[in-house]
């Protein structure tokens, strides 16, 4: 239980997210917070909730459910995580392992037919790559259209407008590098 403290000041740092920062985004002191990250104290499951969301993640995560995963730098196939899927038929899958000390996330898009990414990654802040893996992508980045084919890549500033869609008449498969990790 006293790496609480620890998770949190590596997770707040890794997001360049000063101590007062966090603390008033959370609504507690900024000394109450230094108690916290020193294990000196311990928070209420509410205020623990609230320091996993402005560090986009999980309270799981915070206290270390996943931390033997971590050990493991393999996903297999078969071990690939189903994320989500979008109203137009867009599904996004995670390749990585969760793991608090990561840089970025990785992920597999897959496109159907006219499908787009509308609804993933709206919060997204960092920087993206992205690789077509097959099929392709038309891109919408700042006002400008690029129609990426299999093989060609992409890189961009998360906070620029942008959206990608399936410009195949079948499946198009897109790997989606995103970092620092926030989906």
């Amino acid at each position: 239980m006293n790496r609480i403290g620890e998770r949190i000041k590596k997770k707040r740092e890794l997001l360049h997210l000063h101590l007062n920062e966090l603390a008033e985004k959370v609504g507690i002191s900024s000394s109450a917070l230094s108690q916290i990250e020193k294990s000196k104290s311990f928070p209420s499951i509410l205020t623990l909730k609230s320091i996993a969301e402005n560090l986009h993640t999980t309270v799981g995560e915070l206290v270390g459910e996943n931390e033997s995963l971590g050990n493991n730098p393999v996903v297999c196939k078969k071990d690939i995580k189903y994320i989500d899927q979008n109203k137009s038929g867009t599904i996004i899958y995670l390749l990585s392992n969760h793991d608090l000390n990561k840089q970025m996330d990785t992920y597999l898009v897959r496109f159907a037919k006219a499908s787009g990414i509308e609804g993933f990654f709206t919060n997204a802040f960092g920087q993206i790559f992205c690789h077509v893996l097959s099929g392709e992508v038309r891109f919408n980045l700042e006002g400008k259209s690029y129609l990426l084919k299999q093989g060609d890549n992409i890189y961009f500033n998360a906070k620029a407008s942008h959206d990608a869609i399936n410009n195949y008449e079948g499946v198009s498969e897109l790997l989606w590098i995103q970092s620092p990790p926030n989906f």
